[in-house]
């Protein structure tokens, strides 16, 4: 009897350890535009510290057009990107880089500032299907598995969307059996709901156009709530309806501008931050009917396209216009007093790792610095890629992949 008990006390411990490493292997995927809570957070751990030489290089792949950022889960890469006159998914190993699958459809985007006319918003992995959205508007949903076409909508054309500055580049968000966009379309669809299985309408909310920011689903004084950052500023919606519980008219008094960076909620309190002589804008919901303004105005946060992180009421991110020179900063995010600011960093994305800031800076500079209130104390550098970087990186399993104009890499972080 003995015997027995300890045989099947070990397989309960095995069990119990399998069940421990699967679930932290899924925790560790980057199945959505800035991670699994869309907040720029990192649920595993990297090292502290860079090697001398800089960090293993694991694999590096060619690549088409376009600042949409790689995604991951279950051990598969997808990659959007442009080659030629299509706009092209793909299933790559994310431990080896090798092509699983590929689709393709044709697109005739042309950026009218001259820009790169690749794909700007991320693909997004949820239930089993890998979702897209085109620099035209093409919206795309394709098994995970097989890559094989579910449905695919010209969401410009269905909705009526005027072409914007440079097109279309908000994430959309899964959420149940919605998928959830700014689509910027007429006669009332601002902002959709599809089904996200066949692509059918299920609801339409507001005359908003489409920013470059994509959306969060956050929890506002206990109930869930959808929170957009609309061209026009900020609307937050109840998700099963689409019904408009609140909005606030925040953008620059120039036309030719965008709100690119996404809302931060944390305890009852929304951040919204943008360029253009727009700044930022903290509101408390906590005491319910209109919320309180912490504070706004351009001194403390103006980011331009890339979206802060936030850590123990600290909010971590670039300030100033991206082609002019941006400064990496720290500031409070309940009074909005700059701790500390690093001017001069230049442009680029923040991701956090525990309490570690990794940023990759447009010239393809990796830095490691410390989540630190106090200063800015860098942990280490290294050069990992070599052409501008626009796209966000994923974070998974220990692996940081970041992709510039031209190339795709995969490097070891932990």
């Amino acid at each position: 009897m003995r015997r027995l008990a300890t045989q099947v006390f070990s397989m309960l411990s095995l069990l119990v350890v399998f069940l421990l490493s699967v679930s932290t292997a899924i925790a560790q995927d980057w199945p959505d535009f800035r991670g699994p809570e869309r907040n720029g957070v990192y649920p595993g751990t990297i090292a502290e510290k860079l090697p001398a030489n800089g960090p293993e290089m694991l694999w590096e792949k060619s690549v088409g057009a376009g600042f949409s950022n790689p995604v991951v889960a279950n051990g598969r890469l997808i990659l959007f990107h442009r080659v030629g006159s299509e706009e092209v998914v793909e299933a790559l190993d994310a431990a080896t880089g090798k092509p699983i699958w590929r689709q393709g459809y044709p697109t005739k985007y042309r950026d009218d500032f001259g820009f790169d006319p690749g794909p700007r918003a991320s693909p997004v992995i949820a239930g089993g299907q890998v979702y897209t959205f085109g620099a035209e508007g093409t919206l795309t949903c394709l098994s995970f598995a097989s890559g094989e076409r579910i449905w695919q909508v010209k969401a410009n054309e269905e909705y009526g969307v005027a072409k914007g500055f440079f097109g279309a580049a908000s994430t959309p968000l899964i959420d149940g059996n919605r998928l959830l966009l700014n689509v910027g379309g007429a006669d009332g669809a601002g902002i959709v709901a599809l089904d996200k299985d066949t692509g059918k309408l299920l609801w339409k909310a507001t005359e908003d156009d489409a920013s470059y920011s994509s959306p969060v689903m956050a929890e506002i004084q206990g109930k869930r709530r959808l929170v957009f950052f609309t061209r026009e500023g900020l609307v937050i919606l109840e998700p099963a309806d689409g019904k408009v519980v609140y909005a606030r008219r925040w953008r620059s008094r120039s036309n030719a501008s965008v709100n690119a960076a996404m809302p931060i909620v944390s305890n009852d309190i929304v951040l919204l931050t943008a360029s253009y002589g727009t700044g930022a804008l903290a509101l408390d919901f906590s005491g319910g009917g209109e919320p309180k303004v912490l504070w706004s105005g351009e001194e403390a946060l103006s980011s331009h396209y890339s979206t802060p992180v936030l850590l123990d009421g600290v909010v971590y991110g670039y300030d100033g216009r991206q082609e002019y020179g941006q400064s990496f900063r720290a500031i409070d995010l309940k009074t909005g007093k700059v701790l500390w600011s690093e001017d001069g960093f230049g442009a680029g994305t923040v991701t956090l790792a525990g309490d570690v800031l990794v940023l990759v800076r447009e010239k393809g500079e990796l830095v490691l610095a410390r989540a630190n209130p106090k200063k800015f104390e860098p942990l280490g550098r290294a050069q990992i890629l070599q052409g501008e970087v626009r796209a966000y990186p994923a974070l998974a399993d220990g692996r940081l992949y970041a992709r510039d104009e031209s190339t795709l890499v995969c490097v070891r972080l932990k």
